[in-house]
């Protein structure tokens, strides 16, 4: 971790600007390699959202040979997991980021068992759909 060397008045200035404050307001900043790639994993679970969003979207768009409404029903789940994927990232990001900032273990994904439950009812689903 790197220590907060200035503690002028432009550094305060330019921790209050940073957002969200409950974040960058305690600790002391880490190495900039591990903050960046919190960013990244952030960015990765909204690229997950696109995703899954995508996925839902051309299930129904396409004329798949799956039962209508097992089809519907796998769409409908792939689409809201693919609008809880942002709530894991920002969730993520800021337990990890406070994480870092206090030097504390990092948390795990806080929804990732819940998204990944969803992702196995929506592959049941569409299999089933498959063989009927």
């Amino acid at each position: 971790m790197v220590a907060d060397i200035g503690d002028d008045a432009s550094s305060r200035t330019d921790r209050r600007r940073r957002w969200p404050g409950r974040v960058f307001d305690t600790g002391v900043d880490p190495d900039p390699r591990f903050s960046l790639a919190n960013e990244r994993t952030f960015l990765a679970w909204i690229r997950t959202s696109l995703a899954l969003f995508a996925a839902g979207i051309a299930l129904e768009a396409l004329a798949l040979p799956i039962a209508p409404g097992l089809r519907r029903a796998a769409a409908v789940v792939l689409i809201a997991l693919g609008a809880a994927a942002p709530v894991q990232a920002w969730i993520g990001w800021l337990r990890t980021e406070a994480a870092l900032r206090l030097g504390r273990s990092l948390p795990p994904p806080a929804l990732a068992m819940p998204l990944g439950l969803g992702l196995v009812a929506a592959a049941g689903l569409i299999l089933i759909g498959l063989v009927r």
